[in-house]
């Protein structure tokens, strides 16, 4: 058996700063396999958002480590998301939703304090109408937002704190502490 190889202390602390927060009850964390290809180093969660037991919105956040270092990166560490969650078929129409979607991340990364630079990516919205065999449900839309950044720092904690905001805004969950008028109340409450 070989023995385990030693892992650079910036990738490790990064990854125990990802590890140690803990988001808010509708979204669930999972450590997932990471692409190999991408970085000599990498870790990876999955997210699933929840709202009333239903999923509504999906992601993947991805950690990479190149100790030498990546030019277009301005640094060794990079974080790489993926979010998509299913919209309401008037607002996956809206022509200013990309902008919209791309400041929930880069708010949310202000709001938490989580320091970056080289910050990129997309937003991309879809709508599906369904046709014969697969005729069914009404249209849909769905909202996917691809980004990375690099954190300046190797606490990482505010970054996924940041990602997590990003999910719940995506998600359209209130904020915390925030009650949905839509929400139901149990038979009797005031």
């Amino acid at each position: 058996m070989a023995p385990p190889i030693a892992l650079p202390e910036t990738f490790a602390r990064a990854v125990a700063g990802l590890r140690s927060a803990a988001p808010r009850s509708e979204i669930v964390l999972e450590e997932v396999g990471a692409p190999q290809r991408l970085a000599p180093y990498a870790f990876a969660l999955s997210a699933t958002v929840l709202r009333d037991g239903d999923e509504v919105a999906t992601g993947r956040l991805i950690l990479l480590h190149d100790p030498a270092g990546h030019e277009a990166w301005q640094g060794t560490l990079r974080l790489v998301t993926y979010v998509t969650a299913e919209l309401e078929i008037d607002l996956a129409a809206d022509p200013l939703l990309p902008g919209v979607g791309w400041t929930w991340l880069t708010d949310a990364l202000d709001a938490q304090d989580a320091p970056h630079r080289a910050i990129g990516g997309t937003v991309t919205q879809t709508m599906s109408t369904r046709f014969g065999d697969l005729a069914g449900p009404p249209a849909a839309g769905d909202i996917e937002i691809r980004a990375s950044w690099t954190p300046l720092g190797e606490d990482l904690t505010p970054h996924l704190m940041a990602w997590c905001a990003l999910l719940a805004s995506t998600a359209g969950l209130p904020p915390p502490g925030v009650t949905s008028l839509t929400e139901r109340r149990p038979a009797g409450a005031a």
